[in-house]
């Protein structure tokens, strides 16, 4: 359970109107849910999920949080760029307090990476790099795992890949994924809310979330949100 309580984060842009993603909002993620956040761009997603996982602090009210939660799956930005692929994984070994061979090991077999995780992650590619935060992240059992869209990662062959650990994962632990991609919302969730305006609007039911989300956006000029998430 993810419990947000009387939350307000706003941005302060040079020269521009204040940008309130959330509102002295209260809100609770159940157990036992998989949760689809559906938003515009602009709407606070990408915010939203560094909130949740801790990356990011509100401007007042609190998160509480039941169980582990994890850092957003695929964030590149975990990596100090000085350091190895293998030093990387040792510190988050060591901060989830976890294996560091069993972590190394599944994050060299998920990444097929190699020796070359023996490098500094500041040469690695994009691609590498979303590779191995991508087995990070799904090498920790954690209770909830936070998504920001699905990742794109490697080749068709690889993407197939990541999408079955992904989908072993949601077999025993709860997700919630922003995204703006109502298919991808009803792949993997069942139970929706809509994020703009300040405000989130929790659905028991998928499928009204859908279509309140497909309402709004016809509702909604271009541009309508601000800057994007």
């Amino acid at each position: 359970m993810i419990d947000i309580q009387s939350l307000t984060k706003t941005y302060h842009p040079r020269g521009g109107r204040p940008n309130v993603v959330l509102n002295n909002v209260s809100i609770t993620f159940p157990t036992g849910r998989n949760v689809g956040v559906l938003g515009l761009n602009g709407a606070g997603k990408s915010t939203l999920i560094r909130l949740l996982s801790g990356t990011e602090m509100p401007d007042r009210g609190k998160i509480v949080r039941s169980g582990s939660v994890s850092f957003p799956l695929g964030l590149a930005t975990i990596f100090h760029p000085d350091l190895s692929g293998r030093e990387n994984l040792e510190f988050l070994a060591r901060i989830y307090d976890i294996d560091f061979r069993e972590l190394y090991d599944y994050v060299a077999d998920f990444s097929e990476l190699g020796a070359q995780l023996n490098n500094q992650t500041k040469t690695y590619s994009s691609g590498m790099l979303a590779k191995v935060a991508f087995g990070a992240c799904l090498a920790i059992n954690f209770s909830v795992y936070l998504i920001d869209e699905i990742t794109e990662v490697g080749d068709g062959r690889f993407r197939e890949k990541a999408l079955r650990e992904f989908s072993k994962r949601t077999q025993s632990s709860d997700i919630i994924i922003v995204s703006h991609n109502v298919d991808t919302i009803r792949q993997y969730c069942d139970m929706g809310a809509i994020l703009g305006g300040g405000r989130i609007q929790l659905y028991d039911s998928i499928e009204l979330a859908i279509a309140d989300y497909r309402n709004e956006t016809l509702r909604t000029p271009p541009n309508g949100l601000g800057p994007p998430s």
